[in-house]
């Protein structure tokens, strides 16, 4: 791991997301797996609170302490994108095909970049909000799905709508992230979030546990979604996207999102039989038709931006 700490340091945050995204992606089709095995805020509450006791011995090297005016901020930081997205995404998970959620937060960007330009006063280009409304014309196909394939089936299309939620507060997580970033080493403000979510859990954990004898039941599966969860696509994933924001514009932090239906795709196909529809297919297409737009070259996207570029950001 030295030659990564080597790089520049916008280098090192793009490699950090490029990362993170492939994790994320992976996730959608883990966790659908999973929750056929664990309730849904079971493995909410467990995949947060193992996260941050993992968390804890690195956070607390620094210090834990948020200035009383930066509290709310902390608080918006975790209900969005800790409370609100997983809850709405695990939700989503239960009623969708997995590989519609990635395409679906593809949508995050055009609603991460509308609210950094409101919030954080960035110019983005003309030909980025073009391409990024391309991208979100695929993502109301793949929404619209179930409505075309299979008449007026409520529960896909709801599973969809949940899934477009959790965007919502992916949106709201990085935008709180972007604010808090130039003030508190990342470990600290992600540690506080897991706290919080793990907090925000809890009286759902107790309700299911008392009503579902999940723990009597739980196999491979409920393992591998807790484990995956915890240190994978929370305490690993969490801290490094918390770390990488500070070094990059929020903007073009919800371009790397574009990695995870490549990842869900493969992983979903042989574990759950997840099968792209001509349907599926041409939202895709439309997704990445506005990365097109927006790039000149899909190669161009994202990965180009390992290239060295000077740090434009301060650490």
């Amino acid at each position: 791991m030295k030659w990564f700490f080597k790089l520049p340091r916008k280098q090192a945050a793009i490699l950090a997301l490029i990362f993170c995204n492939i994790i994320w992606g992976a996730a959608s089709p883990i966790f659908k797996w999973s929750l056929q095995d664990i309730p849904l805020f079971v493995l909410a509450y467990f995949r947060f609170f193992i996260a941050s006791i993992l968390l804890f011995p690195i956070a607390s090297r620094n210090s834990l302490i948020i200035h009383r005016q930066d509290w709310g901020k902390i608080l918006g930081f975790a209900l969005s994108g800790v409370t609100f997205n997983i809850t709405f995404f695990f939700l989503g998970l239960k009623l969708a095909p997995s590989i519609n959620a990635p395409i679906i937060a593809s949508a995050g960007p055009i609603f991460l970049l509308l609210a950094s330009i409101i919030f954080l006063k960035e110019n983005p280009k003309r030909k980025k909000i073009i391409g990024m409304l391309i991208s979100l014309l695929g993502v109301f196909v793949i929404i619209g799905r179930p409505l075309i394939e299979n008449g007026f089936a409520i529960s896909g299309m709801l599973g969809n709508i949940f899934i477009l939620m959790a965007t919502f507060g992916a949106v709201g997580h990085t935008i709180f992230c972007k604010q808090l970033s130039h003030k508190y080493p990342a470990n600290t403000i992600t540690f506080w979030a897991f706290i919080i979510g793990t907090v925000t859990f809890l009286p759902f954990f107790i309700n299911e546990s008392l009503s579902t004898p999940w723990i009597i039941n739980l196999d491979i599966r409920g393992y591998v979604g807790l484990v995956f969860g915890s240190v994978l696509s929370s305490f690993i994933a969490y801290s490094l996207y918390s770390w990488a924001i500070a070094r990059i514009d929020a903007s073009e932090a919800g371009i790397f999102t574009y990695i995870d239906p490549v990842a869900a795709t493969i992983i979903a196909i042989p574990l759950l039989g997840e099968i792209p529809t001509p349907l599926f297919i041409l939202g895709t297409l439309f997704v990445f038709g506005g990365i097109f737009v927006a790039e000149g070259r899909l190669h161009y996207h994202p990965f180009h931006r390992l290239r060295y570029e000077p740090d434009s950001i301060n650490p």
